[in-house]
């Protein structure tokens, strides 16, 4: 029996029956085909404020005073969650500023000054992360630059980046027309979220000569 994991898929975009939306719901279906839990949410219903300098902006009890419901996101889905899939239309050559300020917000919980921060750090790590952007440029260029800094993200947060794909698009809903078919890559991806794995191997590495294993 297939164990059943927590997924939750994140769409970044201010459209929520855009590109970006479609990618999400097709991998929110294969992870619900693998049989896993799965919850979608949307940014824009969680994230308003953007990072302050925490040493004058935590209140009394030390928490974020930063009024909107990112600790609701964070701590309770973010956190619990053994995979997560992030969804996102490529802005000015990066992620979403509302998803930038996500990550930057991180911060505000896992430090040192931070209530419970040490125990939040640790439910931070071992996470399986995807991503999925929309971009109206079909230049490979336009999008490593965004796929470069979720891999650092995701090494600095001890997290395992093991897979993405692009669709170009840029009028809503027209993504379904790209030839590639990243859709239904968004759905693989989903659907085998938890079976994918990162390797950074060194040329000394001790490893099969498999990649898979064939039992």
């Amino acid at each position: 029996m297939i164990k059943s994991s927590k997924v939750l898929v994140i769409c970044a975009s201010p459209r929520h029956n855009g590109n970006s939306a479609i990618l999400a719901a097709a991998a929110a279906e294969g992870a619900k085909k693998a049989g896993h839990e799965v919850e979608t949410v949307f940014l824009d219903d969680y994230v308003e404020g953007m990072l302050r300098d925490c040493r004058t902006c935590r209140n009394v009890e030390g928490n974020c005073s930063i009024d909107d419901r990112y600790s609701e996101l964070f701590l309770g889905k973010f956190l619990p969650a053994d995979a997560v899939i992030f969804a996102t239309p490529l802005h000015y050559y990066g992620m979403t500023g509302r998803l930038k300020t996500f990550f930057d917000r991180i911060f505000c919980f896992t430090s040192d000054s931070a209530p419970d921060g040490s125990s939040h750090a640790q439910s931070l790590q071992n996470k399986q992360i995807g991503l999925l952007i929309s971009c109206e440029e079909s230049y490979p260029g336009a999008t490593l630059g965004l796929v470069a800094q979720f891999q650092e993200l995701t090494r600095y947060n001890r997290q395992s980046f093991v897979g993405y794909c692009v669709g170009i698009a840029n009028s809503r809903g027209e993504i379904i027309h790209d030839p590639t078919d990243p859709v239904a890559s968004a759905h693989k991806l989903g659907e085998h979220i938890m079976d994918l794995t990162e390797t950074d191997y060194r040329f000394d590495s001790e490893r099969s000569n498999n990649v898979w294993s064939t039992k």
